[in-house]
């Protein structure tokens, strides 16, 4: 089972429907406590950095967040829920983030229209289980007016460009991050949720043989 976090700032049932669409159970998790019954978890988000942070510690997520993150179960963060795992964000001020990943949301340059809303394409980096079966350059869908920077090479899987290259996809070990939206990305889109999918079968599956 995948667990979807509902802290009142993501479009959940559209990637909940994704999901079970393709053929990976899916439930939305109002409550902390609700984690231990999941093997995978997806953090979604729109809107402001600032409000994200305070509704995960409103509804008492930040915590358990990272610890989820450290045990070492698949962890993905989608748009702001991609965000809201780096360092600090500064929209609207500097706030600190969950800091699972280093760097900072800034946002974005003077001279192009904002939000980057619509199409693009992603430029793949280094190879990783969630672009399995997705060709370099393939479309996928953005609605973002800040993105990450980051100096650290090794968590940037996928780059895309909005007058400066910014990150499409980040991650390391067990936690990542698509700053576009998978589910209205069909069908490459798709196909991602669809190996994060596979890899929180595989995850889980590893796990009930060793118990």
């Amino acid at each position: 089972m995948i667990g979807i976090i509902d802290y009142g700032r993501g479009n959940l049932r559209s990637v909940e429907k994704a999901l079970w669409k393709l053929g990976y159970p899916a439930k939305v998790l109002e409550s902390p406590a609700e984690l231990m019954a999941v093997k995978g978890i997806i953090l979604p988000g729109v809107g402001a950095f600032a409000d994200a942070m305070a509704a995960l510690e409103e509804k008492g997520w930040i915590q358990p967040l990272i610890h989820y993150a450290h045990s070492g179960m698949p962890f993905l963060g989608i748009c702001l829920g991609m965000q809201v795992l780096f360092e600090v964000g500064e929209e609207h001020g500097e706030h600190k983030g969950l800091g699972l990943l280093p760097g900072r949301v800034v946002r974005f340059p003077a001279g192009r229209k904002i939000p980057h809303m619509g199409w693009n394409t992603l430029h793949q980096e280094k190879p990783c289980r969630l672009l399995e079966g997705i060709p370099d350059e393939a479309y996928f869908y953005f609605v973002h007016s800040y993105y990450v920077a980051s100096e650290e090479q090794e968590i940037l899987a996928g780059m895309s460009d909005y007058g400066v290259p910014f990150p499409a996809l980040v991650g390391r070990d067990n936690v990542w991050g698509a700053q576009f939206h998978p589910e209205k990305s069909s069908p490459w889109g798709l196909k991602l949720l669809e190996n994060f999918g596979k890899w929180v079968n595989e995850d889980a599956t590893v796990s009930s043989h060793r118990s």
